[in-house]
């Protein structure tokens, strides 16, 4: 009896360190200034896919968004603007409450607006357009002496917007960029990477400003080749440029400009230029996200997480569907030297021994010091540093065998991508669900789709021995469905744009906004279940629990 008193105490403090941290977690937002944000975005994964490693042809890129970002997106329309017109560049568009909250943002300057305005997903980072142009983000790091936060007009989500609004192509959208910048001017507290695709390849594209000597930015693009992977993950990952090869390496006119005005560079030294050398100001280093990824990728090469350097990219070894990169996104590095539940293992009633069904690879920071566990930060997070949380993801696909409105797709998913199921969203919808359109980083509201999903991830990070029998299967049954249904939706869809393509995006918004709210709608209901067993100290099993109701 004294055991197992000893046991349900232990048992009962765990659960209230995760409910105190709970708690503290979800009001720790109101403190954070959002100009300031981008020094929170620290646990952001992007994977790049070109056309020939996919099963079908697509091209993939990608997106988890950390940090206390807003969690709405809503479609931005097509538009026809007015001659000699001018475009409203904004600052702070990241934490607004919903599209009609935007009306509050600080308009940081103007510039001439152009005749056409293409329609596109308005995400916290834009993420892509009417014409299948795709981007993901992730902030990386490189030296703080570039940092310029007075001389310059663009932050990193609005030249996301105007490349969405404006182009057509990955490499349209990197000159835009270098256009835009070199005029105005880049302002921001860090260094960006942005992973640009259109239905025939993918880039990958770093940028900084020009320290507070200069309006404009310093920046560089690598495209991916057509059969390879590649990754950003918080990193610097370009190296050597070859810029006598423009249809692989694009860079700013600066680049070698300023390396050696700031000293940085000395072309005589012989000393071949490296960009994350000379503008990280450091070795060669990489995350251990990035390992993962390219090592899932290729893993005859045998590459080592403690290496001096690892791959730009490396060759698919097998054909990768779209699936497989949604399942590489819930990647937790199981059964690797980085899994954090590897040692936290106890008997149980059957004297086997077992991990904890306390331990999982989300749990918060103070229950990780209590258990002395490995502090790895892995691809599927709910947490990214303290107070922190992770707002949504996307994994975009290009297809250039369908029309622009059916061949784009976004597969998108509320919080940890471990615990809720990617739902599809066409790049020719023309709205999404109202309860999309409402972000959930200023407080619990049912009025918001995001809590849905938060509060399920919360709450079965809490006892995953137990509720991942729960949601797995949840998102198997809609992720499955979802992916049964695609040829005959696309099918029809085919069939209504050669009549009209109006027709055809009418279809595709109410498939999607169906889809998309029965999905919410069985978040909600697993998580009312998860949170009677939460209440009860998860001692009944859900089966058990029916019977108790009975």
């Amino acid at each position: 009896m004294k055991r197992r008193s000893i046991m349900s105490h232990n048992f009962v403090l765990i659960l209230l360190v995760l409910v105190l941290s709970y708690v503290l977690d979800l009001g720790a937002n109101t403190g954070i200034d959002r100009n300031h944000i981008s020094e929170y975005a620290r646990g952001c994964t992007s994977i790049m896919v070109g056309r020939e490693a996919t099963v079908d042809g697509s091209v993939i890129t990608s997106q988890t968004c950390d940090g206390l970002f807003r969690t709405w997106l809503t479609v931005s329309p097509h538009r026809i603007n007015k001659l000699g017109s001018v475009a409203p560049i904004y600052s702070g568009r990241m934490g607004t409450k919903s599209p009609w909250d935007q009306r509050k943002l600080k308009v940081a300057g103007e510039i001439p607006e152009i005749a056409e305005s293409f329609a596109f997903l308005d995400t916290a980072y834009p993420c892509v357009n009417e014409h299948q142009l795709a981007i993901g983000e992730t902030t990386i790091f490189l030296r703080r002496q570039l940092q310029n936060l007075e001389k310059g007009l663009f932050r990193i989500e609005e030249i996301e917007r105007l490349m969405l609004e404006r182009c057509r192509t990955a490499r349209e959208a990197i000159r835009l960029a270098g256009e835009l910048t070199k005029r105005y001017g880049y302002v921001d507290y860090n260094a960006e990477c942005l992973t640009i695709a259109d239905p025939k390849e993918v880039w990958h594209f770093e940028i900084a400003g020009a320290t507070p000597k200069h309006v404009g930015a310093v920046w560089a693009a690598v495209r991916i080749p057509d059969d390879h992977v590649g990754v950003s993950a918080n990193m610097s990952r370009i190296g050597k440029l070859d810029l006598d090869n423009p249809d692989y390496f694009m860079a700013s006119e600066n680049i070698y400009s300023l390396a050696e005005e700031m000293g940085w560079w000395e072309p005589k030294s012989g000393q071949p230029f490296d960009f994350r050398r000379v503008y990280g100001g450091r070795g060669i280093t990489f995350s251990e996200r990035e390992w993962r990824i390219l090592s899932l990728a290729a893993p005859s090469l045998n590459l080592d997480p403690k290496a001096d350097e690892i791959p730009f990219s490396v060759r698919a070894e097998r054909k990768l569907s779209v699936r497989d990169i949604i399942a590489w996104f819930r990647d937790t590095y199981e059964n690797t030297p980085f899994d954090k539940t590897r040692d936290l293992i106890v008997t149980d009633r059957a004297g086997k021994k077992v991990i904890s069904p306390v331990a999982s690879p989300w749990m918060i920071r103070d229950l990780e010091i209590l258990l002395n566990t490995l502090k790895r930060g892995t691809i599927a997070q709910s947490y990214t540093i303290p107070n922190n949380t992770r707002s949504y993801s996307t994994v975009i696909q290009s297809r250039d065998w369908l029309p622009d409105p059916i061949g784009g797709i976004v597969w998108f998913g509320f919080d940890n991508p471990a615990h809720g199921a990617r739902m599809p969203l066409f790049c020719g919808i023309t709205r999404v669900p109202p309860s999309f359109e409402v972000s959930g980083q200023q407080g619990f509201t049912t009025e918001s789709a995001s809590w849905a999903f938060r509060r399920v991830s919360r709450l079965a990070a809490v006892k995953w021995g137990m509720t991942g029998k729960l949601v797995e299967p949840l998102i198997n049954e809609c992720e499955d469905l979802a992916f049964a249904e695609l040829p005959d939706v696309e099918k029809k869809a085919i069939a209504l744009y050669q009549k009209d393509p109006e027709l055809a995006g009418a279809f595709l918004t109410s498939y999607c906004g169906n889809f998309a709210r029965a999905v919410t709608q069985r978040y909600w209901e697993l998580g009312d279940l998860l949170w009677e067993l939460f209440a009860r100290d998860f001692f009944f099993t859900p089966e058990q629990l029916k019977s108790f109701r009975e």
